[in-house]
């Protein structure tokens, strides 16, 4: 009788730890790049994109030390956005310093034979084969307690609105509309993340032209709690269609990008017009011409210093819907109160 009441008095301690586990998502500095690690509240992972390949491995290294510092001996599901070497060149390397179960993509490349990209392709498939799987609008990673459906692949979007969506989207009258991109970008996977009331949209590097498909004439993705930025915060105008980011109507918004490269001056225009915005964070501080619109110290990752010291910030969503956003360099922590 006593061992049974000290089972089942582990078993309850273990269910409770479950529980109270919240949902943790890290923006991890690969400079230019993206990789977006998201730990479940059930332990289970998913690493979308894996930064560059680089002679030092910092990318898939500075991946490696995140994932350890998140409790994880393996990754569960790699999802590659699209090919270009800034977000799929570092899976070789990260690879051979943790086990991955799957890798998950578009499928095949449409700059196989670009100069640039085609030797990162080459360099995924080699150190994926047999353990890829093909996405498509629709599909779903498997997590258990969170849902996390992919919107947009292979150029493609999802048929119909997901649940709550759908509405006509009145960000579409006049709207500006752009040629059809015909790269990789273009092909980005994009994922809408749901545990509880809170939902976060990793589109990748999509492009307006597909942003548009997933707008208008409605809205597709209704509203969601967390946006990351698309395309490093818009870069070039090439992505961040109005018509897209303003009925998503996010709380927050995190910029990936490098102090060179995303977050242009266009882009703060955009997304200070969100409805209900509350705060914006930024991996990296912006200089040059992208400098008007930094954010406060607090809320970036890393400052104009060299060499970079490969800060990331991280988002803790517990159950009740509650968000704790910490910049690793200062240790700033700051909460946004549960919103259904």
């Amino acid at each position: 009788m006593k061992k049974f009441m000290l089972l089942m008095l582990v078993m309850s301690g273990m269910a409770l730890t479950a529980q109270t586990r919240n949902l943790n998502i890290y923006w991890i500095d690969v400079e230019g790049g993206a990789a977006t690690l998201i730990v479940t509240p059930e332990g289970q992972s998913l690493l979308v994109d894996t930064g560059w390949a680089m002679p030092d491995d910092r990318d898939a290294r500075r991946i490696f030390q995140v994932a350890q510092k998140a409790g994880l001996k393996k990754i569960d599901y790699v999802v590659i956005t699209h090919y270009h070497g800034d977000h799929v060149g570092g899976v070789p390397a990260l690879a051979k310093l943790i086990p991955v179960d799957r890798f998950m993509d578009h499928g095949e490349s449409v700059e196989a034979q670009h100069p640039r990209w085609g030797k990162d392709w080459e360099a995924y498939k080699a150190a994926t084969t047999g353990k890829r799987t093909i996405l498509k609008p629709g599909d779903k990673v498997p997590l258990k307690g969170v849902d996390a459906l992919v919107v947009s692949a292979d150029a493609q979007t999802l048929a119909s609105p997901v649940k709550g969506a759908g509405g006509a989207n009145p960000f579409c009258e006049g709207a500006q509309n752009k040629p059809a991109d015909k790269t990789e970008n273009q092909r980005s996977v994009g994922l809408l993340l749901t545990y509880r009331w809170f939902k976060f949209l990793d589109l990748g590097d999509l492009t307006w032209d597909i942003e548009m498909q997933l707008a208008c004439p409605v809205n597709k993705l209704g509203t969601v709690t967390l946006l990351q930025a698309t395309h490093h915060g818009f870069t070039n105008d090439a992505s961040g269609a109005p018509a897209q980011i303003l009925p998503l109507k996010p709380r927050l918004v995190v910029v990936n990008n490098d102090k060179a490269k995303g977050w242009h001056n266009a882009a703060w225009d955009t997304v200070a017009k969100i409805e209900g915005l509350e705060d914006v964070w930024q991996v990296h501080q912006a200089v040059g011409p992208n400098r008007d619109h930094n954010v406060k110290p607090d809320q970036i990752a890393n400052l104009d210093v060299t060499p970079d010291e490969g800060h990331w910030l991280m988002a803790s969503v517990s159950a009740d819907g509650k968000i704790t956003i910490t910049n690793e360099r200062t240790g700033f922590s700051k909460t946004y109160a549960p919103r259904k």
